[in-house]
């Protein structure tokens, strides 16, 4: 394997950096997203049953257990919409920002895993292309006596680059994807609880044919 990267160059040192960075990245998101309980739900039905019965301080305790990032939008949504001072939209404003400070969390380090599975391949094409050159180099300084050796030795471990390239990429693009995926899944958890519990207050948005696009650019951020 040392010797691989050795005749692969310096391109593949570059890469394998890459790779423990990506690998760091994808363990500490699904640690995070476990810690934070992203698959359980079960407390919202909990949530709106304890607001139908009245028991605001109950639901309230009980939203403030739960590690969910879903918890702590619903948990605003309760203390604001149980605010009589405050207007429709000051509620609707409010759980917008939690549930963005929330979501941005969720995705951090995630941009710099996609910039990962996207350069490189482009890293190990460049390898690759800076391999080929010096292998037809030394075609050329051999002049008369060519060695069909130096060239297909040149070509194949140019090759090496785009081919540790991919072997790095492919898997950081499948768990962008993956992780994007569940952070989606929150963020439409995230709406329909929350708009769930600003209707039982009387301050949910208010939805027809006209304002449709207005209401998912407001909880877009949900």
């Amino acid at each position: 394997m040392v010797n691989l990267f050795q005749q692969g160059g310096s391109v593949m040192y570059v890469l394998l950096l890459m790779s423990i960075l990506a690998t760091a990245i994808i363990l500490l998101k699904l640690y995070q997203f476990y810690r934070s309980g992203l698959r359980q739900t079960g407390f919202v039905e909990d949530t709106l049953s304890a607001l139908r019965s009245g028991e605001y301080a109950q639901a309230l305790q009980k939203l403030q257990q739960q590690p969910s990032p879903v918890a702590r939008v619903l948990e605003s949504a309760v203390s604001f919409g149980a605010n009589p001072v405050m207007s429709c939209n000051d509620v609707e404003a409010e759980v917008s920002r939690v549930g963005s400070a929330q979501i941005r969390n969720l995705e951090s380090w995630l941009r710099g895993l996609s910039s990962i599975a996207h350069l490189s391949p482009l890293l190990g094409l460049l390898g690759t292309v800076t391999g080929m050159i010096a292998a037809f180099m030394n075609l050329q300084a051999a002049g008369s006596q060519v060695d069909p050796s130096i060239l297909s030795g040149g070509i194949w471990e140019a090759l090496l680059t785009t081919a540790f390239g991919l072997t790095v990429a492919i898997p950081a693009m499948a768990a962008f994807y993956y992780l994007e995926g569940e952070v989606d899944n929150v963020r439409a958890a995230m709406k329909d609880a929350s708009i769930q519990v600003l209707r039982h207050f009387g301050k949910s948005p208010h939805v027809d044919s006209r304002d449709d696009e207005r209401v998912e650019d407001e909880t877009h951020g949900l």
